[in-house]
């Protein structure tokens, strides 16, 4: 398998992407005023104890208090485990006021705060380091039992009194000399926070993480990589001067490649919008369809345009292979967390379903992030779990829309026009003009003012009034705007943008609803009826108007058409 990395350093954020055989699997995105807050360690202030919950609330100085479960809080004993937390109680470890230091292990969501530990660990290229507590641990990533033997003794020996020490993957093949170099520069910078933190009141940042591209350094860039990219000659210079300490053996891999957009030169920028969208493409032709929500994430597999070529059965085994591939990586790739549910498309026999699992198996031990699979129901449906410990790809490039307030959908035009309708009566009773100016999106317009005019007759008849419906893009669909005017010259001057007589250039829109002869273009919203521009959709052409109406003005297309 080929591997790279691909660094994109700008002013305001930096970007970096991960590719399997030029397949982007993972995206990593740090801005300069959203700096990220995973490992950050903090003195903080106890502010309240809650016995109810078995947690305590936290001040680290950020916007919201930080959460702190008692597991999390209690001693750990010498096995890297907390003491029971069921035999003890938050109120009897921690006091309000009392003084703590915390490290950030899972960053703020939403309206909550972020989760923290008074278990530190400090990473470094070979090794985590846990000051806090008396544990050798070794990557569930090497498979070697003899390796796994020998990394375990040369932790033992250089372990650090009274601490912990974790072999990471990378550390696989490497030296003593070369551990206990990484074991003595956590043990200076642990010394350099214990500092700070003896001299600075709380609330106070008494160490912050490395920034992105250093800690895809410690974190990603190993020997199965097989080169780094990187288009800025200044992040290219700070990474080189860091292998210079931690791995001087990979500066080969790293190359420099100025350009203006690297992510839009590897195609990166595409795939990043298609990993916003929630319908995804499989190579079959088949797709899947992603919802997430606060903490569960929805997953369907459709056949979509593959028909296959043997039976139904074949057809769909082949959808769910392709499906539970991509789906896997997408999961890397949007960082997807909490509960997942897949709905593979059902499959008759117990080996299919067996075979879905296995690839779906397969492609996650690829990502580094713990999932659990809890196995395939008749109805061909998932469960896993996937931690979540920083913000999803959609977190962090979008936000809730304004206007449906994250829902996902609007008020159709027919329950608009019912609803303000309703409106309409209530402000014709209470005013005594005889007047009212009615502005909508031109689909709401549409149905107040009905075909041929026959709702706006009904409205006029049941009011009592004159009534001017004027259809306006600019307006939301859920949104209409209603006012009396004063008199009818008032309201034609507003809602009549054009005059008969009047020569205007215009773009023909669509075909007439009920006379495919004539052709409809718009004027600030307002609908002009040109006289045999029917097939002449999307052109630009110049026009007379010849009568105007209320609701409507009919045209004529005069001389040669100017554009297209």
């Amino acid at each position: 398998m080929f591997k790279e990395i691909v660094i994109n350093a700008g002013e305001e954020e930096t970007r970096v992407a991960v590719l399997e055989d030029r397949v982007l699997v993972e995206m990593y995105i740090e801005r300069s005023f959203n700096q990220r807050l995973v490992g950050n360690i903090f003195k903080g202030r106890v502010e309240n104890v809650l016995p109810g919950m078995q947690a305590a609330f936290v001040d680290i100085g950020l916007e919201k208090n930080a959460f702190l479960y008692i597991e999390d809080a209690l001693p750990p004993r010498s096995n890297g485990h907390s003491a029971d937390a069921i035999s003890n109680n938050i109120s009897s470890v921690l006091k309000r006021g009392q003084e703590v230091v915390v490290q950030i292990i899972k960053a703020p969501l939403g309206s909550k705060g972020a989760r923290v530990t008074t278990h530190i660990t400090l990473p470094g290229r070979y090794l985590v380091l846990m000051p806090t507590t008396d544990y050798i641990g070794i990557s569930r990533r090497i498979d070697s039992d003899r390796e796994r033997d020998r990394l375990k003794e040369l932790a033992s020996r250089i372990k650090p009194e009274n601490m912990g020490l974790i072999v990471r993957t990378v550390a696989e093949g490497v030296d003593e000399a070369e551990l206990r170099g990484d074991v003595n520069m956590l043990l200076q910078l642990w010394q350099k926070i214990n500092s700070r933190i003896a001299r600075s009141p709380a609330p106070v940042l008494v160490h912050r993480d490395l920034e992105l591209s250093h800690r895809i350094l410690r974190d990603l860039f190993s020997e199965d990589v097989d080169r780094l990219l990187v288009d800025s000659r200044l992040e290219y210079e700070k990474i080189m001067d860091l292998l210079d300490i931690t791995g001087p053996h990979l500066k080969h891999k790293v190359l420099l490649e100025l350009r203006d957009n690297i992510f839009r030169d590897y195609d990166l920028e595409q795939e990043l919008e298609k990993a916003l969208k929630r319908k995804v493409w499989l190579k079959c032709g088949g797709y899947i369809v992603i919802d997430q929500v606060e903490a569960l994430t929805v997953i369907d597999v459709n056949t979509g345009k593959f028909v296959g070529s043997v039976d139904l059965e074949d057809t769909v085994l082949k959808t769910n292979l392709d499906a539970a591939a991509e789906i896997a990586r997408h999961l890397r790739l949007r960082n997807i967390g909490g509960i997942i549910i897949v709905d593979f498309i059902d499959m008759q026999k117990d080996e299919h379903r067996k075979k879905v699992l296995q690839v779906l198996e397969e492609e996650i031990k690829k990502d580094k992030t713990k999932t659990n699979i809890l196995g395939i129901t008749q109805l061909g449906l998932v469960e896993m779990t996937r931690k979540k410990t920083r913000p999803s790809l959609s977190e962090i490039l979008q936000k809730s829309c304004p206007y449906c307030d994250g829902r996902g959908k609007v008020l159709s035009e027919e329950t608009v026009g019912i609803h303000f309708k309703n409106h309409i009566f209530e402000l014709a009773r209470q005013t005594g003009v005889d007047t009212i100016l009615v502005e909508a999106h031109p689909l709401v317009a549409a149905r107040l003012i009905g075909a041929g005019g026959a709702n706006l007759r009904e409205l006029e008849q049941k009011t009592g009034k004159n009534m001017y419906i004027r259809g306006s893009q600019a307006q939301h669909i859920e949104s209409v705007i209603m006012r009396p005017l004063h008199d009818q010259a008032e309201a034609k001057a507003q809602i009549l943008p054009v005059r008969s007589g009047q020569m205007l250039e215009v773009k023909v829109e669509e075909a007439h609803v009920s006379n495919a002869n004539d052709g409809i273009a718009r004027v600030n919203g307002f609908v002009l009826d040109i006289e045999g521009a029917g097939s002449m959709i999307g052109k630009t052409v110049p026009v007379e108007v010849s009568k105007v109406y209320r609701t409507y003005a009919r045209a004529k297309v005069i001389g040669r058409q100017v554009g297209s």
